[in-house]
Parts: structure tokens; sequence; C-alpha cells
């Protein structure tokens, strides 16, 4: 039986659906973070992004994509106003 090809891309749309999910709260966690005057808690947001982030890493490996970008260097504490989510790298890096 030779698999229906919307079924592959739905498929695929589910996935990059979840991947985008992903790095949109994180970027959303460091936003919030970025106008945080509360350190404490500015913290807490950053390492819920960086969780995030991780699995964004995670999903996009079990796909066979290359890693996402890593939040743009420069911004205190690593936070970003970007919205933009659709760029990958093709190394991995730590986040």
């Amino acid at each position: 039986m030779v698999p229906d090809v919307r079924d592959r891309n739905d498929q695929i749309g589910l996935q990059m659906k979840l991947l985008t999910e992903y790095l949109e709260r994180a970027l959303q966690l460091e936003s919030l973070a970025d106008g945080e005057p509360d350190s404490t808690f500015r913290t807490e947001l950053l390492k819920q992004a960086a969780s995030y982030r991780k699995l964004a890493i995670k999903r996009a490996e079990q796909y066979g994509l290359p890693n996402p970008s890593p939040p743009p260097a420069g911004k205190p504490n690593g936070a970003s106003t970007s919205r933009h989510v659709s760029g990958y790298l093709q190394s991995t890096e730590d986040l």
C-alpha cells in the first residue's frame, strides 16, 4: 500500500507546528525577561525559555531537521525580542 501524500504532509505540518510553538513560547518568555526588573523572576523566565528551546532542539532532532537558531547574542541575559522562529543552524549549539 502506497502512503497517502496528504497524510505525510499533514504529519510534517503537525511536526513543524509543534516545533514552531516551542520556539514562539521561548521568544515570549525571553521578551518578558527582557523587560523584567526583578532579577530573580527574570532568571526564572530565562530558565523556562531555555527549556522550551531544548524541547525544540529535541523535536528537530526527532524529525531529522537542523537545530533551531539560538537566541540572538548581545541582548541582556540572552533575552530576545525577535519574532523570527523559522531560522535554523546546521550545527548543534548548547543553549
